[in-house]
């Protein structure tokens, strides 16, 4: 070999021109891969992170719907009970009118 002195075979009993050249490229291999991997988490996390603040959003409005609904109901309830014993009162005098006219007329 024309760089390399008869007998210098370090790194593994191979010779350095040759060795070097294939460890420079697993080198830029391995910090390629390194980036790829690097760039999908950061990709990941990025849709994980949406996704978790999109729901967090439909949660909240998921909430404020049941809690305006929640509301209503109770002001259903509420006016529903008077109206009932409203027509409550309103049943008791007809019956009381309808037997006292039963019992004028005999």
């Amino acid at each position: 070999g024309e760089g390399v002195p008869p007998g210098n075979y370090g790194n593994y009993g191979y010779p350095n021109s040759g060795y070097s050249a294939c460890e420079e490229e697993n080198e830029r291999l391995t910090e390629s891969l390194r980036n790829k991997v690097t760039a999908i988490k950061s990709v990941k996390s990025n849709y994980y992170v949406s996704l978790f603040s999109s729901q967090d959003s439909q949660f909240d409005s998921t909430t404020g719907f049941l809690g305006k609904t929640m509301g209503k109901l109770k002001i259903l309830s509420r006016g529903s009970q008077t109206k009932l014993l409203c027509y409550m009162m309103l049943f008791s005098f007809f019956v009381f009118f309808v037997i006292y006219w039963i019992i004028k007329l005999r």
